[in-house]
């Protein structure tokens, strides 16, 4: 998979998490769990960030911050 590919998937894990933390603000009686589950998303967001930025990116010549 191209690294631009995955940071696409990286933005919509971001996007899952911000729609999760306004669930929460929304349902009071889940949303403990939803903030968890939404921190749980953009962790694995920004860990992705970071293969890319350092295995992917590096082998291809390309900047992940252009992509």
């Amino acid at each position: 998979m191209h690294s631009n590919a995955i940071l696409h998937e990286v933005q919509q894990l971001y996007n899952v998490s911000d729609r999760l933390d306004t669930l929460a603000e929304q349902h009071p009686l889940v949303s403990e769990a939803l903030i968890t589950i939404s921190g749980s998303v953009r962790n694995t967001a920004t860990l992705l960030e970071v293969l890319v930025a350092t295995k992917i990116a590096p082998l291809a010549g390309l900047d992940p911050a252009s992509a």
